[in-house]
């Protein structure tokens, strides 16, 4: 399995949605909802949206835990990989948040299912540093090539290098931090909005970084062992083609398979060469999901990656147990017997 795709997300199932009013200001990928529409409306659409996103990676063998949010006060608790970020060996990180009206969707519940279903050792919270006005949206602001163990980062307000630096020294990772802008010279919100790192390829719409020679180096990082980067242009970045996640899923018959998971709007923007391209290595799945966008955010915003390893559940451990006992057979005081004399 690749240390870049996870197996298992967690997604956020919003009762209540509605495009932040609090982000607007330096995330222009948000847009209104359509006039007359109902908030009532607006979030049935949403949760239509997030259970068919739910379906689609079940589908496609991705194990998919599911956490409801009845809280009406948290606009865009849809999108938890910004506050949380996984990792193998057993390591959990927790961000400050930019938006004051998004720090209360950190959940004690989410970390306590880490705890409980996978192999956590330990769980690093940033969020203290938000009373400093330093923040670091998480894998929004970050994006995080876990094989070669770069962190990807388009400055911001979102997005502290100090921050930065320091979850690079706390996770082992180099950072390799940059300006992006628009064509009106307006900063990237957010790093995953222009870029996707996969494990064969990447998409990066390196034409908004301005500095040519910084340019330079994050394509060659990219491509230092093998992988194919798939260039995007600003176009196609509106329309929320850098917004995607591999993940691994299952075939029916269970041999391994890594997806794409992006919107259908994002499928739809890319050439035929491009979509070529990314599947070479991986299927891409693509889920309609209009009335999330609105707040700015598509499918790689929704899914909180598991790069953990998976406690055994109860069957499965008396089931092992019953294994050894048929291979070992054991005395009526419980010491085992000699195979020899079994």
């Amino acid at each position: 399995m690749s240390a870049q795709a996870p197996s298992t997300v967690i997604l956020i199932r919003a009762e209540k949605f509605t495009p932040n009013p609090a982000t607007a200001a330096d995330n222009a990928f948000q847009a209104d909802v359509p006039a007359g529409q109902s908030d009532d409306v607006t979030s049935a659409k949403a949760l239509a949206e997030m259970d068919a996103l739910a379906d689609a990676l079940r589908e496609a063998g991705v194990r998919v835990h599911v956490f409801a949010d009845e809280d009406h006060t948290r606009p865009d608790s849809v999108f938890p990989n910004n506050w949380l970020s996984t990792h193998a060996g057993g390591y959990v990180a927790v961000y400050p948040m930019y938006a004051s009206n998004r720090r209360h969707e950190r959940r004690h519940d989410v970390l306590e299912m880490l705890k409980s279903s996978y192999r956590v050792q330990s769980i690093i919270d940033y969020s203290g540093l938000e009373p400093d006005g330093v923040f670091l949206e998480g894998t929004g602001a970050m994006v995080l090539d876990h094989v070669s163990r770069v962190a990807y980062t388009a400055r911001s307000y979102r997005a502290d290098t100090a921050v930065l630096e320091r979850f690079c020294t706390d996770f082992n990772y180099e950072p390799m931090a940059f300006d992006a802008i628009d064509s009106a010279g307006v900063p990237v919100y957010h790093t995953n909005v222009i870029a996707c790192v996969g494990t064969d390829v990447a998409m990066f719409a390196l034409e908004m970084i301005p500095d040519v020679r910084r340019r330079a180096q994050v394509r060659e990082r990219l491509s230092v062992n093998g992988r194919k980067v798939v260039e995007l242009t600003e176009a196609q970045v509106r329309e929320f083609a850098g917004n995607a996640v591999e993940l691994c899923g299952r075939t029916p018959d269970g041999r391994r398979r890594y997806i794409m998971a992006m919107s259908a709007r994002a499928r739809r923007s890319l050439r035929p060469d491009q979509v070529a391209a990314i599947e070479e290595s991986c299927e891409i799945v693509a889920v309609d999901i209009p009335t999330i966008e609105l707040a700015g955010g598509s499918v790689r915003c929704m899914i909180a990656g598991v790069h953990l390893d998976r406690r055994p559940e109860e069957h499965e451990l008396t089931e092992a147990v019953e294994a050894i006992n048929e291979d070992h057979p054991v005395t009526p005081d419980g010491r085992y017997v000699a195979m020899a004399d079994a």
